[in-house]
């Protein structure tokens, strides 16, 4: 461990050298070292988020290979992880020994408690919960005939769409539904990706390939959530080509989901690509005003709790995008209700509501969305506030105005003033081009969302 600690000090010295003080700290703090292996050449570095890791990745991979190479020239490629928490650091780079003494693959890897210990599917996720509308009805109807004909129809089934809009309740539902027709004549397995990169790594370490094989290939129908998060990872790629390979070939079904189609996951081998085009994609979109109140009255009767009719609208008018933060809001009016042994009126509401939707945002500064979209697009500062009409430029521009308005709350005036004096029509202008076109551009919604993440998780 010391000397991998040497190692990683000795690279990152010289990483230094090679870019500015600023993208130093964002991208590379708390990034480690954390496995070499001397048989394939391979080292992992684990790095603080998702975003850090496909921006290193994208950005500066040649580069960092180039530095370790120069230091050890046994080194021939990188992996990368995420290091979500402590626990999950130890629980995957233990000792070798201690790993060995596990007496099978599947336990590495996290199962949620209520979760079923054989499938991994969680049984509140199924067809009768899920709300259906015009921004899902495509993607639950595909859902629906999977589940009927399992392996016969759209094989494989890739399901997208932006965070917290139900993809992992559409595709365990998929496989509640098999489970519940099939009983155990099909063997259902849900994985999150992370998961299957975790246990290809164990797999690694304990010279235990064969367990992996096993354990994935001799089943029926195989779910695996947030595939964008295996792109780049080299040997879980390959295992996953193969064991895609071999269930496709004996019409053995799968369910894929990610953040974005395949086509906009820059760093997933194209011969994966190909195969995931080769079948069924289809997307969520962002709910309309009817299908949220359709979600919130459903979650409330879920929860076995009512609110009044003008509250529900106020929710649904007030959540703009993301339907994970409707059932926050609703837990948080059902403690509200519980505490006070009390109705909610709709001032009560609004409160409770815009303190929610304020929480991540209560720390960030106009100043930090602006350098967050000038690094992730490489302009400067400079650039962004004069008056360029550059294509590069305006984007970005247009970007940061968008974020300020939607992020902040702040008035048109004001986000003109930040952006180099401009009018407030220019603000206003700028909000809704890019609220409509990530309604429909599916790469431009991706880049407002990895920059959002990032503005979120390094708050001023």
């Amino acid at each position: 461990m010391d000397d991998l600690k040497t190692l990683w000090q000795q690279a990152l010295a010289d990483i230094e050298l090679h870019i500015s003080k600023a993208n130093f700290l964002t991208w590379f703090k708390n990034s480690k070292l954390v496995e070499k292996n001397d048989d394939t050449g391979a080292v992992v570095i684990g790095v603080s988020s998702h975003f850090a890791k496909e921006w290193i990745q994208g950005k500066y991979n040649k580069v960092l290979l180039d530095i370790l190479q120069n230091i050890d020239d046994t080194i021939t490629r990188i992996e990368y992880i995420v290091l979500s928490s402590k626990e999950v650091e130890k629980k995957l780079f233990e000792k070798t020994k201690k790993v060995k003494e596990q007496p099978s693959g599947n336990q590495v890897g996290f199962i949620e408690f209520s979760a079923d210990p054989e499938t991994n599917l969680h049984p509140r996720y199924v067809f009768d919960s899920f709300v259906v509308g015009s921004s899902n009805e495509l993607a639950y109807a595909a859902s629906s005939a999977v589940s009927r004909e399992v392996g016969k129809r759209y094989n494989p089934l890739f399901v997208y769409g932006s965070t917290g809009l139900g993809k992992t309740h559409l595709i365990q539902a998929i496989g509640n539904e098999i489970v519940r027709v099939h009983k155990k004549r099909k063997k259902v397995k849900y994985v999150p990706s992370e998961r299957f990169v975790n246990d290809v790594v164990w797999a690694i370490r304990s010279r235990r390939m064969d367990d992996i094989k096993s354990k994935y290939r001799n089943i029926d129908v195989l779910i695996i959530d947030d595939i964008q998060f295996i792109g780049g990872k080299e040997r879980s790629e390959e295992e996953f080509f193969h064991t895609f390979n071999i269930l496709y070939q004996n019409n053995k079904q799968i369910i894929i989901s990610s953040d974005r189609p395949p086509a906009a996951i820059p760093t997933l081998e194209e011969r994966l690509r190909s195969r995931f085009e080769g079948g069924m994609i289809v997307d969520i979109t962002y709910p309309d005003y009817e299908m949220k109140l359709a979600i919130i009255k459903n979650k409330l009767q879920e929860k076995g709790f009512s609110l009044s009719d003008e509250v529900c609208g106020l929710i649904a008018s007030k959540i703009q995008r993301n339907v994970r933060e409707i059932e926050g809001v609703l837990n948080k009016l059902y403690f509200y209700k519980e505490l006070k042994n009390s109705d909610i009126d709709i001032r009560t509401a609004e409160d409770i509501i815009t303190n929610t939707l304020q929480q991540n945002t209560v720390h960030i500064q106009p100043q930090q969305i602006i350098q967050t979209v000038e690094d992730f697009f490489e302009v400067s500062h400079a650039d962004l506030i004069n008056k360029s009409r550059r294509k590069e430029i305006v984007l970005p521009r247009q970007i940061a105005m968008f974020l300020m308005r939607d992020m902040l709350g702040m008035s048109y005036p004001d986000i003109g003033d930040k952006m180099g004096k401009r009018d407030h029509t220019t603000a206003i202008h700028s909000y809704d081009k890019i609220s409509k076109e990530i309604m429909k551009n599916k790469s431009l919604n991706q880049k407002v969302i990895l920059i959002k993440e990032q503005i979120q998780k390094n708050p001023s």
